[in-house]
């Protein structure tokens, strides 16, 4: 962040000093973990289920944090942030916050996120959203516009009204590219992402299942994620999916300039020839107004290539050449954890770590990923599924899951193992497809899962390990690959 001191901070926010005359200088991260306090740091004072950051402002000061920003007094240096105004009140949600406390510090947090951005002049935003892809699109971004200049991106999918700011104020002078995702719960969610950080760059990947719960239908959740374009200026860049007639449609929702990237003949950006190896590593032509490229990916499944259109468009509107994207792209590596993570055990046997999370797009592209690895060699390799539940699918729910189980039938997958009664139409779905028995197994728990695997899975398997976030899968890949290694 770039250095202010504890007044300067306080008279961004609104906020009031206690126990300091304000001269102490932020100089480096702002962090809400007390082990990660560095020299000069500002610690933020955040409820939460367990534990209340505002214990721990004393200890921050002492690891060498210059002060901290609460939502009370505390026993430390510190900027106290203002009450915030019940119109704004439930765009801020902290589980454990029960007083206001935390929704008043997130609050100061963004005011100061967008002071700092709007100093750095020679920075550039970007910002992505969509159901499905968001992480690993911004992953991608920022790995091709780094050779241009100093990039900064959240780690994994830090993308909320915490981690937004929070990665808008790791930016300094140097900083060229802020690389930033946008998740929403609701309606007017992005746009006040987009408040705090101003985009002048903007993604919309695609508009799937994801978050039906909150939006209601497709057609909601299309909404949402156009306030992401309906943010732009006039000299900024909406790249929008050609191949998602939802997104397309976005482009009459903007005053940017419109970049459409997909398969589709009328895409400005567009992949042909695409051809998977036995990884599910796409090769492809780039097609572009400045010219072709040949693009070699390394990252897994043939929804990288979207992703990977999306990147070129925005490194081409920046002013790369096709033959500098296309080599960009060819050197980018997976970075956030549990997503396509495919690894070999010395018996042959592979397994897919794409735990991280899942809905119905990214979990019907994690399959057709299992299918095309399981198919690349004669004859083809036995395939598992093992899926959990998808979170947050409303009265969709049930319809999504029977959805998947019939799929993996269709997609000639070998086995299906299904996590938990919440996930049970995927084995029914299985079932009611196919007509199959013991092809399909519904287990209770990770437990039972990583126990029948264990005395299923042979050598030249491979397995894929998927399921939202909170169910934590990859416990399952880490004890397959563990097994291995005996």
């Amino acid at each position: 962040m770039i250095a202010l001191t504890l007044a300067e901070i306080a008279q961004i926010v609104g906020g009031r000093l206690h126990a300091t005359d304000g001269s102490p200088v932020v100089t480096g991260s702002i962090e809400f973990d007390t082990r990660k306090i560095t020299e000069g740091g500002l610690f933020l004072a955040l409820p939460g289920e367990r534990v209340d950051g505002h214990d721990f402002a004393a200890q921050a000061v002492a690891s060498g944090a210059a002060g901290v920003l609460a939502g009370r007094e505390v026993d430390a240096p510190a900027v106290i942030a203002p009450p915030v105004p019940t119109r704004h009140a439930n765009a801020y949600v902290l589980a454990g916050d029960k007083t206001g406390e935390g929704a008043a510090v997130l609050e100061a947090l963004a005011k100061l996120a967008r002071y700092v951005t709007d100093r750095l002049k020679d920075l550039t935003i970007v910002g992505v959203t969509g159901s499905a892809g968001k992480t690993s699109t911004k992953d991608l971004i920022a790995q091709v516009l780094s050779p241009t200049g100093e990039t900064i991106a959240p780690p994994g999918s830090f993308n909320n009204e915490l981690g937004h700011p929070w990665t808008a104020l790791r930016a300094t002078e140097d900083t060229r590219f802020l690389v930033l995702e946008l998740s929403a719960r609701g309606i007017g969610h992005i746009a006040n992402l987009c408040e705090v950080a101003p985009p002048k760059f903007g993604a919309v990947l695609n508009v799937g299942s994801a978050h039906l719960s909150e939006f209601g239908s497709r057609e909601g959740i299309a909404q949402g994620k156009g306030e992401l374009v309906e943010s732009l200026p006039e000299d900024g860049v909406a790249i929008l999916n050609a191949d998602d007639p939802l997104v397309a449609g976005m482009a009459s929702r903007t005053r940017a300039k419109v970049v459409l990237v997909g398969e589709n003949p009328n895409a400005d950006v567009r992949a042909e020839n695409i051809v998977l190896d036995e990884q599910a590593r796409a090769t492809f032509t780039l097609k572009t107004a400045k010219g072709d490229a040949q693009v070699r990916l390394g990252l897994n499944g043939l929804h990288q290539v979207g992703n990977a259109l999306v990147a070129a468009a925005i490194a081409l509107e920046l002013g790369a050449t096709p033959e500098e994207v296309a080599e960009r792209l060819g050197a980018a590596e997976r970075v956030s954890a549990h997503r396509m993570v495919i690894t070999d055990r010395p018996d042959g046997v592979t397994v897919i770590d794409d735990a991280y999370n899942a809905n119905p797009d990214s979990v019907r592209a994690a399959l057709k990923a299992l299918a095309t690895i399981s198919r690349s060699t004669t004859p083809a390799r036995r395939s598992w599924a093992v899926l959990g539940p998808m979170a947050e699918l409303g009265d969709d729910a049930v319809r999504e899951h029977d959805e998947i189980g019939r799929l993996v039938v269709r997609l000639d997958i070998s086995k299906l193992v299904v996590i938990g009664d919440a996930a049970r139409a995927m084995h029914q779905g299985a079932h009611l497809e196919g007509s199959w028995g013991e092809e399909s197994v519904l287990v209770p728990d990770v437990d039972a899962a990583i126990a029948l695997l264990r005395a299923e899975v042979r050598p030249g398997d491979v397995v894929l390990v998927k399921a939202s976030n909170a169910y934590r899968l990859w416990r399952i890949a880490e004890a397959l690959l563990e097994a291995g290694t005996k």
